[in-house]
């Protein structure tokens, strides 16, 4: 039986939604489309986003079968407009969540060819990294994710190549990023940015293993620490 599932990226300066069926089988999965979010409103845009592409494709908002949404790591505003509009739609519904790490998606569009491991790498700001620790299966699993600053992913990724760890590739999405890691001597691939239809394909594989969560459980996957967290001082 087919579903109709729902994806939704809001992590980064720029996000976006997708609408898909989904049918049984592995990766049997059509995108009907993916539309793009302007960074900055995606509280204001999202919500009639959704709506639209609905519409447009003449479904409604009952005919959603599952959801799927990157819970980090990432903007922790953007985060928390997409999170809180799947909670709402999944939690009326009474519809599965599928969680998607964004390093998972950059593994998984991975052009590595056999099991190994894959370090995948995003931009954190302040000279630091986000890095996901992936084994390719199959199943992909996660082996860590970390937050570090550049000198300490290079100098773990140059042991790493150097060693017996069966390193496959560094991927990242970053033109910045991939040039650093080139420089020092290490290779990187660099992909697309996984938009909303790649997160959709991937969901798809999480939501035929029942790896879902409702919608009371779903959380962000920040990774690092909010500003208020980092500089907050206990009351005296």
């Amino acid at each position: 039986m087919s579903q109709l599932v729902l994806a939704v990226d809001t992590s980064g300066k720029n996000g976006s939604l997708a609408l898909a069926r989904a049918m049984p089988g592995p990766r049997e999965i059509e995108v009907f489309e993916v539309v793009p979010l302007v960074g900055g409103a995606f509280s204001a845009q999202l919500v009639p986003q959704i709506a639209a592409l609905l519409e447009k494709h003449g479904q409604r908002r009952i005919d959603l079968g599952a959801f799927v949404v990157v819970s980090g790591p990432g903007s922790f505003t953007g985060l928390r407009v997409g999170l809180a509009a799947i909670k709402g739609l999944a939690e009326v519904l009474q519809k599965p969540i599928v969680a998607i790490s964004l390093l998972e998606a950059v593994t998984w569009s991975s052009k590595a060819a056999r099991p190994g491991r894959v370090l995948a790498l995003l931009d954190a700001g302040r000279h630091d990294v986000y890095v996901g620790d992936y084994e390719l299966g199959p199943p992909l699993r996660m082996q860590s994710e970390r937050l570090l600053s550049r000198e300490e992913f290079l100098a773990e990724a140059i042991g790493a190549e150097a060693g017996v760890s069966n390193l496959q590739a560094v991927v990242t999405p970053d033109g910045v990023l991939a040039e650093v890691v080139r420089a020092a001597g290490i290779q990187c691939e660099l992909i697309e940015y996984p938009n909303s239809g790649v997160i959709a394909r991937l969901g798809w594989e999480h939501l035929q293993r029942g790896q879902t969560v409702r919608a009371e459980e779903l959380e962000a996957n920040y990774i690092r620490h909010s500003d208020a967290e980092i500089f907050s001082k206990p009351a005296p």
